[in-house]
Parts: structure tokens; sequence; C-alpha cells
């Protein structure tokens, strides 16, 4: 199995109140501190097939100009989706399967792309988007418990696709089992690992209380599991990944 991180963005960076917003007090948040942002997402090829997690921006988003105010700045860009995918040494025509974990553009900007490909998504963010077609898989998480998680979804031999609701109603995730490790793509759980560290809600979800419900199991997750957290909007998940960097909490 090879993992590969689609990089977009970089030299970006958030503000503490959009980090961690939705469950710090706003007097103890700092105004002046700010975290590293990017953009990313990542493909996995098993050997028999190809999965993408996530199909970025669509490819004609204008670069994105820094604010002085701005809650997130996703940065500087390195390419957009189609060419990251050739740096990575694969086309459209190669991907057997997509998985989307939710349906923000930043997640789901080129699908259409991958007519052809099977893509995988919940019911719930398929509604939203209004997707229809025979190559839409509509997931429910039919396949029982795994881990900590009491539903799940298996889309290839050792990669599954697990719920992960709030941030938006349908939002899911996806962990792949590699070498002992558990390698979580988590979408937008969170926007930096630190608010994975010190259990915190960004200020983006849909349902709050489902949002924090997640938040939980993928923290008892990775206490239970050796996991390498790959998020798309930090690079210490470039990081991560390369090094095959276990999450400590």
């Amino acid at each position: 199995m090879k993992i590969v991180a689609l990089e977009f963005y970089k030299n970006g960076h958030m503000k503490e109140a959009f980090a961690f917003g939705g469950s710090i007090e706003k007097e103890n948040i700092s105004e002046s501190k700010r975290y590293e942002a990017s953009l990313q997402n990542y493909l996995i090829d098993t050997g028999k097939e190809v999965i993408l997690i996530d199909t970025g921006l669509p490819v004609e988003t204008p670069d994105m100009k820094e604010q002085p105010d701005q809650m997130i700045y996703t940065g500087e860009k390195v390419n957009n989706f189609i060419d990251a995918l050739k740096e990575a040494g694969y086309e459209t025509k190669d991907i057997d399967k997509v998985v989307v974990t939710h349906k923000h553009p930043d997640h789901s900007g080129e699908l259409r792309l991958f007519k052809d490909a099977k893509i995988y998504i919940s019911e719930i963010e398929a509604e939203a988007m209004n997707l229809n077609g025979e190559n839409i898989v509509k997931v429910n998480f039919e396949d029982g418990e795994y881990k900590n998680f009491k539903e799940s979804k298996k889309i290839a031999e050792n990669i599954f696709m697990l719920p992960a609701y709030g941030h938006t109603k349908g939002n899911s995730m996806v962990v792949a089992e590699f070498e002992g490790l558990q390698y979580m793509f988590h979408g937008d759980v969170t926007y930096t690992d630190e608010a994975l560290r010190q259990n915190a809600l960004s200020v983006v979800f849909e349902d709050k209380a489902l949002a924090k419900d997640t938040l939980d199991n993928v923290r008892e997750f990775i206490m239970k599991n050796d996991t390498i957290y790959l998020s798309t909007h930090t690079p210490e998940a470039l990081i991560s990944l390369k090094e095959k960097k276990v999450m400590r909490l």
C-alpha cells in the first residue's frame, strides 16, 4: 500500500478563534495566536486499485488573497487538483474509487472528473448535494462495528469508511490499516492537530453535539490504536505522513 498527499496550498494560517472557537470561551482565546494552514487531500494505492480521499477544489478556483482579519488563509497555491494528481504519478482514469468525506468544495470540487469511478459518500451528503448516478454509492454504514465505532462501510481490504457526523450532518472519514498502523483521513473533524490534542471543536459545524461525539470517538480511537492523523488543513499532517508519526494524546 502506498499513501500520497496531494498538495494544493501551503504557508497559510488560521486564527485560534477559528481552530478552537467551537469549544473554548471567547475570552480565553488569543487574538494574536495563529496556527499553520495548508490544503491537501490524499490518495491510497493498494496495488490492486487506486482510491482517492476527497477531490480538492475546482480547478478554476482563483488564488486566495490574504486579508488582514480573515479567520483562515489557506495559503499560496502549489497545484490545482489535476496537476497535483499528475505530480503524484496518476491520471483521473487511474482512479478506481473516490471516498468523499463531506460536501464542502475543498473536498468535493472535482467529483465531475470521476464519472467512471465508484464514488462513496454518505447518503446524507449525497442527498444534500443531489448526487445520483450508477457510480454513486450512497453509504449508510451497514457493515457493522469497527474498533470503537458502531458503524462502518468496508471500501477495500483494510480500508474502512466511518461516520463522523457534525462538521456537516453527513460527514465521514476513512481509516486504512497498514503495517500495524491506522492511517486516519478525517476530513475536517479538526482544522489543526492542536485542536485534537486540546479536545476542542472548530467554529465550523452543522450539529455541535454530533461534532463533539465524533471528536470523542476519534480521540478514543487514537488512544487505543497507533494512529497517523491525516488532516486536510494543516501541514503537520504532511510531516506525520512522511515520518509515520503516531498521534499521541
